[in-house]
């Protein structure tokens, strides 16, 4: 019969090891009671995780329509410099850019709404540079402008055509200062952001890509549909412009 000798840390013949220390130390661990979490922490955690899922979403987005503005954008400029010939395609273009137009000036009002009605997430991301503020809404305004002006110019007459065409062309050379600055500003911002929803390593970092790239594909359709229903009007435009001749 093996003789114990039960003071701590003593071994025995069979080369076990009897320790009451430990042995305790042991039961303590394992009685030690768990952490309980509340389902009101639970539901703050979760709100935390998806309003940071939220302002990355936003910005995702917005770098997105961005990089596919700038490409139309550039198309449009293109046909300006031939603009009698490439009329068609102006007017197209045009259009086309309008619904992803109106898609950028929503991400941008809704990151900056929430930023003034003091949502931590965005509070947390920072506003852009200050110059950027105070061009924002100068852009949003000229764009606007010539936006209105370019698709009112298919439906106007006599005095009133004149009349637009200045404001249209005052406001392309208002907006292209202004939009110089903006892509400047945003161009490291943009080319960062725009390909994460399409890359395997970062789209599904964030939640929603596929919600995302939907309503890209959306505007461009609505765009296109635009675009084809308003280059009827180019004929009458250039029969209006030239005097009824």
């Amino acid at each position: 019969m093996t003789k114990i000798n039960e003071r701590p840390g003593k071994r025995v013949s069979d080369g076990s090891q009897i320790s009451h220390r430990n042995h305790q130390y042991s039961w303590q661990v394992q009685d030690a009671p768990t952490e309980i979490v509340s389902p009101q922490r639970r539901r703050h955690s979760r709100r935390a995780h998806s309003r940071s899922h939220g302002v990355a979403g936003n910005a995702r987005l917005t770098g997105t329509t961005a990089a596919i503005l700038l490409v139309l954008l550039a198309a449009e400029g293109f046909t300006i410099l031939q603009i009698r010939p490439l009329l068609k395609e102006h007017i197209f273009i045009g259009m086309l850019l309008v619904p992803p137009v109106a898609l950028k000036i929503g991400t941008t009002f809704y990151r900056f709404a929430r930023y003034y009605l003091n949502d931590p997430s965005y509070r947390k991301k920072g506003p852009p540079p200050v110059v950027l503020r105070m061009l924002g809404p100068a852009l949003v305004v000229v764009t606007v402008v010539l936006f209105a002006t370019g698709i009112a110019l298919l439906y106007v007459r006599g005095s009133m055509l004149q009349t637009l065409l200045f404001l249209h062309k005052a406001s392309f050379v208002l907006w292209f200062g202004v939009m110089a600055i903006h892509v400047l500003g945003h161009i490291g911002d943009t080319a960062k952001l725009a390909p994460r929803d399409f890359l395997r390593r970062t789209r599904r970092k964030v939640s929603g890509a596929g919600a995302r790239n939907i309503a890209l594909v959306t505007t461009l359709a609505i765009g296109a549909l635009l675009g084809l229903a308003l280059i009827s009007r180019t004929q009458w435009f250039l029969f209006n412009f030239s005097g009824g001749h």
